[in-house]
């Protein structure tokens, strides 16, 4: 294999652009944290944060192989390398499977009902590219997908998912779709053109309005997880200073253009990274 076809499988994955890891990792990061009262083990905490790259690279190849054939029209997507020919589809496939595969290898460390969430962790990530021909809430399975650590952590340490824990999970999932819509208001004309679906599309004209009340959502619900768990106040302080953040996206996303959606999309990380400082702040103090 040539140097040349490395860097293609590397970008397949995106090892190059690692905001998708962060919005990954942030909420396994929570919830690992909370589940284990500020000390996980380092063990479980190993597995959890290689799980996330492993299943992120993976989503990403299957996500190329999904819109392989429509890659190819859309600004942003024409150069990946599924849509170029460098990679070809029974290649990526291959690649798929041998990230899955590894990830099945990580999970059998952990304990049988973590060994079990993971199979709706693998069948989120695989249907979620193909979704988006068949709904205009594609951006709901990837929440799913992307928050189902969560879940997975409290089991892991827990052995159970306590109900503030599955608010977690919901608090992160409308995070995700309202992020994710930012991404789609980067791609709408195009996806209008190639007749791809997005929560950009179906929201229309009152995209942003109905991502701030997302993010609204979000917010209140982290606040009242903190309250359930009875955090302290850095908690609280990340979670006002996620409302900031979220005030400066609005800012970079109420006029629609692109580069100010795809702005806003990429300093959504920063609220993930809030909280968890925010998160271990409160457990090294308190």
């Amino acid at each position: 294999m040539t140097q040349h076809n490395w860097g293609a499988y590397a970008r397949l994955m995106r090892l190059d652009k690692p905001i998708g890891f962060y919005l990954l990792l942030w909420p396994t990061l929570w919830a690992l944290l909370i589940a284990s009262q500020g000390m996980p083990a380092l063990d479980i905490a190993a597995i959890f944060i290689a799980g996330v790259v492993v299943m992120r690279c993976a989503g990403c190849v299957i996500n190329d192989y999904a819109d392989r054939k429509v890659d190819g029209s859309v600004k942003r997507t024409a150069t990946r390398p599924l849509a170029t020919g460098e990679v070809i589809a029974k290649q990526a496939l291959q690649l798929f499977a041998l990230l899955i595969g590894i990830a099945f290898v990580l999970v059998l460390f952990l304990n049988w009902q973590t060994i079990a969430l993971s199979v709706v962790a693998l069948l989120l990530a695989a249907s979620y590219p193909f979704m988006k021909r068949y709904t205009h809430l594609p951006q709901v399975v990837l929440g799913a997908a992307f928050g189902w650590a969560i879940p997975m952590a409290f089991m892991a340490v827990l052995e159970t998912v306590p109900a503030y824990g599955w608010w977690l999970f919901i608090a992160n999932l409308t995070w995700t779709v309202a992020y994710d819509t930012m991404y789609a208001m980067v791609d709408r004309d195009d996806d209008l053109k190639i007749g791809v679906k997005s929560s950009a599309i179906l929201f229309g004209q009152y995209d942003v309005v109905i991502v701030m009340a997302l993010q609204v959502f979000t917010l209140v619900t982290l606040w009242c997880v903190g309250l359930t768990i009875e955090a302290a106040w850095p908690y609280f302080v990340a979670v006002l200073f996620a409302a900031l953040l979220c005030v400066r996206q609005y800012q970079l996303i109420k006029r629609k253009q692109r580069e100010g959606c795809f702005t806003a999309f990429l300093e959504n990380h920063l609220v993930g990274l809030s909280m968890t400082v925010g998160l271990a702040v409160n457990y090294v103090l308190y």
